[in-house]
């Protein structure tokens, strides 16, 4: 006689075989994925045959995303001799037009972000991304061309229809501003860098771009229409002997070495070598802030002729920290240089380069002086030339400084110009 299994008793064992309630959860509504998808070929067919007919138009279709979903697209792709040649003609249609790409699912899909809204996000990566940041005075000037022409013309269009059209529009806005053809190309590359920082997972760009400069009427550049002010001999002269004497040995210093203007407001008495002989550029001033120089090209030596080599010496004298400071020890500002010069203080760093041609320094030595990066092979072959100081002391002292400071190179500064300079 076969017995029962026994049944547990559920006073006993109250939760035993009793399964609790599932518990609902909203389920998560998922959104366009190219993970799950296998890209797509289309299909083609032919209007109103019942077979493949070689002297009739082909048509093919395929799935669109947008972001209020997907919708079909119809393309005619002429007469096509088999069904075999219109699906290969199809699908090279589709990857051109790059339907499969992630790059084109989001672009498609995702909710409309402005430029001016990407804008801001790329310029603050500038300054920290690992490869290649940016310097301080680029990102102002970017920051600027954003706040002054291209955010009031183009900076509410939603990111993916800024491309050609929205780029000619700038360029016209520029040019009807009365800008220069240079500023105008250097303005027009921050909306082709905005739209290229966006990018996927895998670092391709979410909206390409094909950027036609005959179309948006990008200027063509006239070197020899560009404003370069210089200055001659006699204005270093007058500069060099008629300022105040922190100002004089500061013009003589840059007409006499060719150094920019950040990097001459830089400059401390430890910085030279060789009794004040040889010049070690390692940093550069910018707004009141040290940083590096502005191109890896730009750290680098220089050698001074003995007339300028005297005049910094005595000026050095007892001073420590930056050699042309204010009382509280602050560099000096771009801005009052510039106003005591009463010329842009670059064209002194023309004089110079155009007092080594005159000269015939070799172009590498020039190069290096000035900091210009190697422009050639040969260049980078003769770059242990840059390590030869006899060399280069030959040459310094041939050219000199090409301008006579006079006053100062002969004559120490009275009490007087000391207090001045203090």
């Amino acid at each position: 006689m076969s017995t029962a299994p026994a049944t547990p008793d559920l006073q006993l064992y109250p939760h035993h075989g009793i399964l609790s309630p599932a518990t609902k959860t909203a389920r998560r509504k998922r959104g366009p994925s190219l993970s799950r998808r296998t890209g797509q070929s289309g299909s083609v067919f032919q209007q109103n045959q019942i077979s493949w007919n070689p002297a009739a138009p082909a048509y093919g279709r395929f799935w669109v995303d947008f972001p209020e979903g997907r919708k079909r697209r119809v393309i005619r792709l002429g007469v096509c001799a088999t069904r075999t040649v219109a699906k290969r003609k199809l699908r090279e249609h589709i990857e051109a037009e790059g339907v499969n790409s992630e790059a084109t699912l989001i672009s498609t899909t995702t909710s409309g972000t402005t430029f001016r809204e990407q804008a801001k996000v790329w310029i603050a990566s500038l300054a920290t991304r690992r490869r290649r940041p940016v310097k301080p005075a680029t990102i102002f000037g970017w920051q600027h061309a954003l706040d002054k022409w291209i955010l009031p013309t183009i900076g509410d269009m939603p990111l993916a229809e800024v491309s050609n059209a929205a780029l000619k529009l700038l360029i016209e806005t520029m040019a009807t501003g009365g800008l220069a053809a240079k500023t105008i190309v250097s303005y027009s590359l921050v909306p082709k860098l905005v739209v290229a920082s966006v990018v996927t997972a895998d670092g391709e760009q979410v909206y390409p771009r094909k950027w036609n400069h005959d179309f948006v009427g990008l200027p063509i550049i006239d070197p020899s229409e560009q404003h370069r002010p210089t200055v001659t001999k006699d204005k270093v002269c007058e500069l060099a002997n008629h300022s105040l004497f922190r100002f004089a040995v500061l013009f003589s210093l840059i007409a006499g070495t060719g150094l920019r203007i950040g990097e001459a407001l830089a400059v401390k008495a430890s910085d030279f070598a060789d009794d004040f002989r040889v010049l070690k550029v390692s940093r550069s001033i910018w707004h009141g802030k040290e940083q590096s120089p502005k191109t890896p090209s730009a750290v680098r030596e220089i050698d001074i002729a003995e007339e300028l080599a005297a005049l910094v010496r005595d000026y050095a004298k007892g001073r420590t920290g930056y050699l042309f400071a204010t009382k509280s020890g602050r560099p000096l500002g771009h801005r009052n240089v510039h106003r005591a010069a009463g010329v842009g203080v670059h064209a002194l760093r023309r004089f110079r380069t155009e007092t080594l041609r005159r000269a015939g320094v070799p172009e590498g030595l020039i190069a290096l002086w000035v900091g210009h990066a190697p422009k050639s092979i040969t260049d980078l072959y003769a770059e242990g030339l840059k390590n030869d100081r006899a060399w280069r002391r030959e040459w310094c002292d041939r050219v000199g400084l090409g301008f006579s400071i006079g006053l100062y190179g002969a004559i120490k500064p009275s009490p007087l110009q000391l207090q001045q300079a203090a």
